[in-house]
């Protein structure tokens, strides 16, 4: 510990959102923190100088996610266990980016060099990728912050959640009602909002969540 770097405290900060399914962001507003806290850009000074988080936002994050300074020593050395569970690096945006151009093929596959990355279970799909929800339009299902796995390959059957973009670039995750050859019937995750009916035509893609840090 004596030669810790500068680097070696963001690097472990990093491993704990993975490792709780969160971003950085994430872990910040669950530690109730700025979501901007600890942003790459928060991470260099105006000067050019090093950042170091504070003491008092690596505590509010140690007990927001159940974590000790032993655990949180061994991500910074770099000696903690491997992920009970396998993982990798995906795809990651937020989900108010997704409708944005430049960030899916016309089959709804993630391209481009705007996308971040984040560690998470292994799924089987190579094309997987994250979204980062944000806003309480999705409670009590998924709340602001929480990440999402999608699959632009599993099957998608009446009762998943999905997440669908229209022809008119907006992305929102649902609930699949019913599916017949010509329409799409999609229940909204909070009961506050309504549901919707879209003709196929009108949806670019329609993908299937497989995984959601809860």
């Amino acid at each position: 510990m004596a030669n810790m770097q500068h680097s070696d405290i963001w690097r472990a900060i990093d491993a704990l959102a993975a490792e709780n399914g969160l971003s950085a962001s994430g872990l910040a507003r669950k530690a109730g923190l700025d979501p901007t806290a600890f942003n790459p850009s928060k991470r260099i000074g105006p000067d050019g100088r090093a950042r170091w988080p504070s003491t008092e936002s690596v505590a509010k994050v140690l007990a927001a996610t159940g974590s000790g300074m032993d655990e949180f020593a061994s991500l910074i050395t770099g000696t903690f266990r491997a992920a009970a569970r396998p993982s990798r690096r995906i795809p990651l945006i937020g989900l108010a980016q997704a409708g944005s151009s430049g960030y899916f093929d016309d089959g709804g596959y993630p391209v481009g060099g705007g996308w971040d990355e984040i560690s998470l279970p292994e799924v089987g799909d190579p094309n997987a990728y994250a979204l980062e929800i944000s806003g309480d339009s999705m409670e009590p299902v998924f709340r602001d912050g929480d990440i999402i796995i999608v699959s632009p390959s599993a099957p998608v059957r009446r009762g998943d959640r999905v997440v669908v973009r229209t022809k008119g670039g907006e992305v929102m995750a649902k609930e699949l009602l019913r599916q017949s050859a010509r329409r799409v019937e999609l229940a909204s995750l909070n009961p506050a909002h309504p549901n919707y009916s879209f003709g196929l035509e009108e949806l670019t893609w329609m993908h299937r969540i497989v995984w959601a840090s809860q």
